[in-house]
């Protein structure tokens, strides 16, 4: 691979040990707030949970062993429209796999996928067949990670699928398909719309199927003054309505969004205060909160201490907080709505995900919807809650384009 033009091998860096006793030093040193005036999550991160969590970090977490883990990969860099590029390249040993690209999201990144490299790419260790291997490329988004940081506007997610393509191009793959959930499905989505040559078909864990008129319904009304559920249109089935439901929830429950999309450089103190930092990224959306402080709880789920504390300290490390919140400014496109796909697209759809697409919506969106599917269990973040549901769903998603 470090033959290829235009790619150069890269290392990841092993962090000073002062870095990493400056951090638990910020940790110890926290100004900590009241506890919350209310018995639920209604107000945000509980005291008790972001404390915990503060607890462990700075006593008990282990860098060095997720620096080890992504170490131990294929890691890579190529500079793209000017910017440095950062990503880890898998190869199966099974030289008739397809090539993936997979695309993560906020506030994710390639740690977030890690546990579906080896039942993707060697799928007869992982209860699969030949037949359903891939090779695997897992990128870091601009500003995310060890890619590089735009120092100029423009790094949409449109951008950032033709990015992605060209990526593909430049390592030698004619023929691949690609797979997103949380900004990684908006991304996909924007790559299948251009439909660029090469590219077979799509996989989503966060369907972009809302229709148009109801998607503006929504986002006109964050405040709640507007009563958008009480102006839907008529004729909607009862799970259209309830994707509606939930669909406002999720409008009204955005400040992280908001505020990254209009003021990301105000977000300074994420790239000072550690805790500061969790706090801000656990808060993503009620469902997550409420299985990630579970955890912290002592509770077993399909995250642990460790995955949620691998994911926040890389991006203390490489200090990403205010050039990864950049992208919500950078979007011009709707979360969820339809953005006029017509390649093959299979879509999972998880029980805890911010929203459940009907298959309606998703048979008018998709016109050629290969595969619909709703799982048992898992949320937001499936590749690193549900990693063998997620494989699954891709394996079978992608079968009938090999």
């Amino acid at each position: 691979m470090s033959g290829t033009p235009g790619i150069r091998p890269f290392t990841i860096p092993v962090v000073p040990e002062q870095e990493l006793q400056d951090l638990r030093a910020r940790i110890a040193a926290t100004r900590w707030p009241e506890q919350e005036t209310v018995a639920d999550q209604s107000q945000g991160v509980q005291l008790a949970t972001i404390q915990e969590l503060a607890r462990y970090w700075a006593d008990e977490y282990d860098w060095r062993r997720c620096e080890a883990r992504l170490g131990a990969l294929p890691n890579f860099v190529t500079e793209i429209d000017g910017l440095d590029i950062h990503f880890i390249h898998v190869r199966s040993k099974h030289e008739d796999a397809l090539p993936l690209i997979v695309c993560h999201g906020w506030p994710g990144s390639v740690v977030e996928q890690l546990k579906i490299i080896e039942p993707l790419t060697d799928p007869t260790a992982h209860g699969g067949t030949a037949a359903d291997a891939f090779h695997v490329v897992i990128p870091s988004m601009p500003g995310y990670g060890f890619s590089g940081k735009p120092a100029t506007t423009g790094w949409g997610p449109d951008r950032i699928g033709r990015a992605w393509v060209e990526l593909m191009k430049r390592l030698g793959y004619t023929r691949f398909v690609a797979q997103g959930g949380d900004w990684g499905a908006i991304v996909v989505d924007l790559m299948a719309a251009e439909a660029p040559a090469g590219l077979l078909g799509i996989h989503t864990n966060m369907a972009g199927v809302v229709p148009p008129e109801i998607d503006r319904l929504f986002q006109s009304d964050i405040t709640g003054a507007g009563n958008a559920l009480a102006s839907l249109p008529a004729g909607l089935t009862e799970e259209e309505r309830r994707a509606c439901e939930q669909l406002d929830f999720v409008w009204k429950h955005v400040a992280y969004a908001l505020m990254m999309g209009s003021r990301p450089q105000t977000l300074t103190g994420l790239v000072d205060s550690p805790v500061g930092l969790a706090a801000f990224m656990l808060d993503h959306d009620a469902a997550s909160l409420a299985l990630i402080s579970r955890v912290f709880a002592g509770e077993s789920e399909g995250l642990t201490r460790d995955d949620v504390l691998d994911n926040i300290t890389h991006f203390w490390l490489t200090r990403t907080a205010v050039s990864a919140a950049r992208l919500y400014a950078e979007n011009r496109f709707p979360f969820f709505a339809v953005k006029g796909v017509s390649i093959p697209v299979a879509v999972s759809v998880f029980p805890d995900e911010l929203y459940q697409a009907p298959r309606s919506w998703a048979e008018r969106a998709y016109p050629q919807l290969i595969r619909y599917n709703r799982l048992e269990k898992g949320g937001h973040f499936a590749a690193w809650e549900q990693p063998r549901l997620l494989v699954q769903e891709v394996r079978e998603g992608f079968r009938s384009l090999r």
